[in-house]
């Protein structure tokens, strides 16, 4: 079943595309027809591309994976926190910090920072400082959780990524092919779809397409999230199950020593009478004799 219908599209207005004069002609397959200067995508085609991206979305989360969603224009930033932020998915929707991808460990080492700031704040030292100094601090702390703050739990690079408009978040779709992080976008007319691993061609200007796209992601993440909880919910009852009891004793090398010397004191035992019953009988004849 598609997890969304053309009618919802058409009344989001995913639809829309950009002036013909502004278009990429990479994006010709996915345009249906111009009207009044304007090119109009063809949905039966957006409907498939959803499902595919929402299919492999779903997977990724699956796995235990994360999936960084990238949207720093004003129409998508409170669609994605409100969201992507609830299932605790990391997302950007301040200005895109250049090598947040490709130069990690140094974006990981200022979120630690962060955290370090945090730490501080609680101990007595604090006090101590001025009032200049805590300023100066705070105000690095508050720059620190705008750009960071979402990503704060992002403890190695996303599975992949999210991107709203391709043009927008060039320099996140650039470092993403850097490093071969596939990439999920929703694709204008204007954009090159190229480079995208997962294109879903649609308006990428009008909230209501946004929002409509992000929450068939969002919900993709849930199914995930959730199949991945079963799953592991599963394997624990069975490894439960399956778990042996108490192993036997087995008999290791001193044990086997301990009883090696029993065992030939018992066997010369037995071999003594015997023995005394053989040199009894020449006595005995001895006497008869």
């Amino acid at each position: 079943m598609p997890r969304t219908n053309f009618k919802d599209l058409l009344d989001a207005g995913v639809h829309f595309g950009h002036l013909k004069r502004k278009w990429n002609p990479a994006m010709a397959p996915y345009v249906f027809m111009e009207r009044n200067g304007i090119h109009i995508i063809d949905l039966h085609k957006t409907v498939v591309k959803i499902d595919e991206a929402a299919d492999a979305m779903k997977q990724i989360i699956k796995s235990g994976r994360k999936v960084l969603f990238v949207a720093t224009k004003k129409q998508a930033k409170e669609i994605i926190t409100e969201k992507i932020g609830s299932l605790n998915m990391p997302y950007i929707t301040e200005r895109w910090s250049g090598g947040m991808l490709t130069n990690f460990p140094t974006i990981r080492k200022a979120v630690k920072k962060m955290t370090s700031i945090d730490k501080m704040m609680t101990e007595e030292s604090w006090a101590r400082l001025s009032k200049r100094e805590k300023l100066q601090i705070s105000r690095q702390r508050a720059k620190l959780e705008k750009t960071l703050g979402s990503i704060a739990d992002l403890n190695r690079l996303p599975a992949a990524i999210f991107v709203v408009d391709v043009m927008k978040e060039q320099i996140a779709v650039k470092e993403a092919i850097k490093l071969n992080i596939p990439i999920f976008a929703m694709v204008d007319t204007n954009s090159d779809p190229k480079n995208i691993d997962f294109v879903i061609p649609a308006n990428d200007d009008a909230s209501k397409s946004i929002e409509l796209i992000v929450e068939v992601m969002a919900q993709a993440i849930k199914e995930g999230l959730s199949e991945r909880k079963v799953e592991k919910d599963d394997s624990d009852k069975d490894n439960k199950g399956s778990s042996p009891g108490k192993p036997k004793r087995t008999e290791g090398r001193r044990t086997r020593a301990r009883k090696e010397p029993a065992a030939k004191v018992e066997q010369t035992e037995q071999a003594k009478p015997a023995e005394a019953t053989q040199s009894a009988e020449p006595s005995a004849k001895e006497a008869g004799e």
